[in-house]
């Protein structure tokens, strides 16, 4: 478990990303106030207009505005079972090519396989069927290594069939930049030698957060999204009881966070439920740890309005499931083992990809599949099974882990056991990337039939 105010190293910090039931939970941000617009769906369809271009953003209060790239677009709210029909317009000098995260069992709108990338100036449409509710999020970081510029991620919220009692749900987007002293970003890939590290969250870099009022017995329900291309980082919410709900986009079992904690490596997703308990004029901190030091990011008052209800709401039950399997078939399973990272020479940076190339396995359509993820590397490596959601086995391979997870981060010279049912035809790519600024991300693919 990370303790946020016993100053975490980032080894202790990753490492804590194995055992997320001890540990997810809990956070805030930066302001909360939605940071989306509605849009709205007509007959289960949606459409949306993508657009990848330079833009500029003020990160830090006071200071002149910084060149990114970004796709402009809000984030979209949609609901299980709707199909979301994108045209994406490529309007930066450099190919480009969204991802989107979390978003299982679409090979039609897979990248680099189904889907090239977008020359400059290019256009095209595709269609993502939304099979499962949940907190997913869009990006351009699969090109993003050695680029010009880095790049902005865009949340993706999937809303339960069910109604969800919740009285305000938000979005908290946790971006990393490294900053040069001539105002230049650094774009991941590349050495950063000895330009400045910070987060944002919803765009923002503050130091002197203010103070957002909530009403006692309220619930609020966070989206906390790591959009940051390779570290992990911890949010600590004081003085509230925080409850997790979902973990990747998948709900879990739901269950308290420890001392208010949350570790999230990068890419992946968790929602928690606040519900806010105390006397008029109590403040709640939020503290931000990016693994070297904390700083607190967001601070909550109980205002003196009446209670939004005369106490508070019972325990939430889980979230509505999306469908996956109750149990896998371990006995049976087909068994890989895959070496991640950097000494392989399978693994290859998406520039470099060739969707002829062979598959790192086939799986069986229907029946269950076992990961073996060894990191051989001397740094953590985070590992990202597109299509599909899969289980963090137990050490002795007779049991799991009660949550689902897209995303995983292995510490140096440890392996790593998932599953997951094979259930989508087609072909899914694997990432993988060293938790280091510099680490290039690497890829392979995988296919189901």
């Amino acid at each position: 478990m990370v303790r946020i105010g016993a100053m975490a190293s980032p080894k202790s910090l990753l490492k804590s990303l194995l055992d997320r039931r001890e540990l997810l939970a809990g956070l805030g941000a930066a302001a909360m106030t939605p940071i989306w617009p509605t849009i709205s769906s007509a007959q289960g369809r949606t459409s949306l207009a993508l657009q990848a271009k330079a833009s500029r953003f003020s990160p830090q209060t006071r200071q002149p505005p910084v060149d990114v790239w970004s796709l402009a677009a809000p984030e979209v709210r949609l609901n299980r079972g709707d199909t979301l029909d994108i045209a994406f317009a490529n309007d930066l000098p450099v190919p480009a090519l969204p991802a989107f995260r979390g978003l299982d069992g679409s090979p039609a709108a897979e990248p680099l396989l189904a889907r090239p990338a977008v020359a400059p100036g290019g256009r095209e449409t595709l269609q993502l069927p939304l099979r499962h509710a949940g907190t997913a999020f869009c990006d351009l970081g699969l090109l993003g290594d050695d680029q010009v510029r880095p790049s902005r991620g865009l949340p993706l919220i999937v809303h339960e069939s069910e109604p969800v009692a919740v009285d305000r749900d938000e979005v908290f987007l946790i971006e990393e930049w490294r900053l040069r002293a001539d105002r230049t970003l650094v774009a991941p890939g590349t050495d950063p030698k000895d330009a400045e590290s910070f987060h944002t969250i919803n765009g923002i870099f503050s130091t002197d957060p203010t103070a957002i009022p909530v009403r006692a017995n309220e619930r609020l329900r966070f989206r906390f999204i790591n959009a940051g291309p390779r570290s992990a980082v911890a949010v600590k919410l004081e003085a509230l009881e925080v409850r997790v709900m979902a973990i990747d986009g998948q709900p879990a079992e739901p269950f308290p966070a420890r001392n208010g904690a949350v570790v999230l490596a990068p890419g992946s997703r968790v929602d928690a439920f606040i519900d806010v308990t105390g006397p008029a004029g109590k403040r709640c901190n939020m503290l931000l740890h990016d693994g070297k030091q904390a700083r607190l990011v967001g601070q909550w008052v109980i205002s003196s309005d009446p209670p939004v209800r005369p106490a508070a709401l019972p325990p939430a039950p889980p979230l509505p499931s999306n469908g996956l399997p109750a149990q896998l078939d371990l006995k049976n399973a087909q068994r890989i083992d895959l070496v991640l990272g950097e000494p392989q020479t399978d693994w290859v940076s998406p520039a470099s990809f060739v969707a002829s190339a062979s598959p790192a396995f086939a799986a069986k359509a229907g029946h269950t599949v076992v990961l073996a993820l060894a990191n051989r590397a001397d740094r953590a490596t985070v590992f990202h099974l597109h299509g599909h959601h899969f289980r963090l086995l137990d050490r002795l391979d007779d049991g799991w882990k009660p949550f689902w997870l897209d995303t995983l981060a292995v510490e140096p010279g440890q392996t790593a056991r998932i599953a997951f049912l094979a259930e989508h035809a087609g072909r899914y790519l694997l990432e993988s990337v060293a938790a280091d600024w510099s680490a290039p991300r690497l890829v392979r693919f995988y296919s189901v039939g």
